[in-house]
C-alpha cells in the first residue's frame, strides 16, 4: 500500500533500431486529445482507438496513453513485434496497462504522478466537512421547503485513517490536519510517520474518517470488505478515491443498510459508469460521484504539460520521472 525508499528515475531507451528515422509517439486517444503542436517537426505522431492500437504498436517508439480509462494497451500488447520503449499513462494509476509481457519487457513505464494530489485532497476534505456538517441532508430539506435546525459536528479533534502513503495519501494528510484533523496513514511498510497494514484494523477502530487512497494491487484488491467495515466506528464515514476494486462493493452497501457505519462516498466504482441498476445509487448515506476527484478546471492541460516535459527528457536522453515499478505497479515513494 506504500512506497519504499527509491527511486521513481530511470534513463530512457533510445528508439528501437529498425524503426522510422525520427521517434514515432503513438497515442490512444480520447476526447478531447491532448495538444500535441509543440511536438511538431521533433516527432512523427500516430493516433488510435481500442480497435487500431494493436496493429499500431509495432511502429511506436513511446506510447502516450491518453485515453487511461481504456484496457486496450493490456489486450493489445501481449501481440507481435517491437513494443514502445517508454510507454505513459496519463493517470496516477497503471493498474490498467499492467499485464504479464509488459512486466517482462525493458518497456519503461511512467504515469501522471504529482498532477491530482492536491485536487483529490480538497476533495476528500469536501466530503469530510459536508458530512460533519450534514450538507446533504440540508440540501434535501432545503429541496423541500422544510425549516429543520440541527446540531452538527466539529472536525478539528477528529481523527482519520488515510491508507496509503504515496503522495495523494500523503496531500490528503496534509489538508485534514490543517482542518485540525489527527491523521494516522498507513502504508504498505512502517516507517517514519507511516504505520505498516498490519496496524490498518486498530486504526479503523479509532477512527472517525477513512479514506482509501492506495494504488491498486494484489494485495490491495478487495481490501475493505465486511470484516474491515465491521471494524470501524458506527459512527465513522468511508470515503474511497482509489480504485474501485478496492472496495467489496455489496458489503459496503449492507454496512451501509445495517448502520454499521455513517456514511460513504465512493468516487470510484468497480464497473464505470456506474449501472443505473447498481444498488449502490440507494445505499442509505452514500454519496456517489462519477470518478471526478482529481478533475479540476485545466487539468487535461496540465496532464498535457507533464507528457511534454518528460518527453523532452527522454528526447534528451535524460532520466525520466515518474518511473512505475511493473512488479509492484506503481511509482516507489520517497
Amino acid at each position: 500500500m506504500g512506497f519504499p525508499h527509491v527511486s521513481d528515475e530511470a534513463l530512457p531507451p533510445h528508439p528501437s533500431p529498425g524503426r522510422s528515422a525520427g521517434p514515432t509517439l503513438l497515442v490512444l486517444d480520447a476526447d478531447p486529445p491532448p495538444r500535441l503542436e509543440s511536438l511538431a517537426g521533433r516527432a512523427r505522431v500516430l493516433h488510435a482507438d481500442a480497435s487500431s492500437l494493436a496493429s499500431l504498436l509495432p511502429e511506436a517508439d513511446v506510447l502516450l496513453v491518453w485515453d487511461f480509462l481504456s484496457d486496450a494497451v493490456r489486450e493489445a500488447w501481449p501481440g507481435p513485434g517491437p513494443r514502445p520503449d517508454w510507454v505513459h499513462t496519463a493517470s496516477a494509476g497503471a493498474d490498467r496497462l499492467i499485464c504479464p509481457e509488459l512486466v517482462a519487457s525493458d518497456t519503461v513505464v511512467t504515469n501522471a504522478r504529482g498532477v491530482f494530489d492536491q485536487p483529490i485532497a480538497e476533495y476528500v476534505a469536501a466530503l469530510v466537512l459536508a458530512f460533519a456538517k450534514d450538507l446533504p441532508r440540508t440540501l434535501e430539506l432545503g429541496a423541500a421547503r422544510e425549516w429543520r435546525h440541527r446540531e452538527t459536528r466539529r472536525v478539528a479533534g477528529t481523527r482519520a485513517c488515510v491508507v496509503g502513503s504515496g503522495p495523494i495519501g500523503r496531500a490528503i494528510s496534509r489538508v485534514l490536519t490543517a482542518l485540525g484533523v489527527h491523521v494516522s496513514v498507513v502504508g504498505r511498510t512502517a516507517r517514519n510517520g507511516i504505520h505498516g497494514q498490519e496496524e490498518l484494523d486498530a486504526l479503523l477502530a479509532a477512527s472517525d474518517w477513512v479514506v482509501c487512497a492506495a494504488p491498486l494491487t494484489e494485495e490491495t484488491r478487495g481490501l475493505f470488505d465486511a470484516g474491515r467495515f465491521a471494524r470501524m466506528r458506527e459512527s465513522a464515514y468511508f470515503v474511497n478515491i482509489g480504485r474501485g476494486a478496492h472496495v467489496v462493493e455489496a458489503d459496503l452497501a449492507g454496512a451501509l443498510a445495517a448502520g454499521r457505519i455513517a456514511g460513504a462516498a465512493l468516487d470510484v466504482f468497480a464497473t464505470e459508469p456506474l449501472p443505473a441498476s447498481s444498488p449502490l445509487w440507494a445505499a442509505p448515506g452514500l454519496v456517489v460521484s462519477p470518478h471526478m476527484s482529481g478533475d479540476t478546471v485545466g487539468w487535461r492541460d496540465d496532464l498535457g504539460e507533464q507528457f511534454l516535459e518528460l518527453y523532452a527528457l527522454w528526447e534528451a536522453g535524460r532520466p525520466l520521472r515518474n518511473v512505475v515499478d511493473k512488479e509492484r505497479g506503481y511509482v516507489p515513494g520517497h
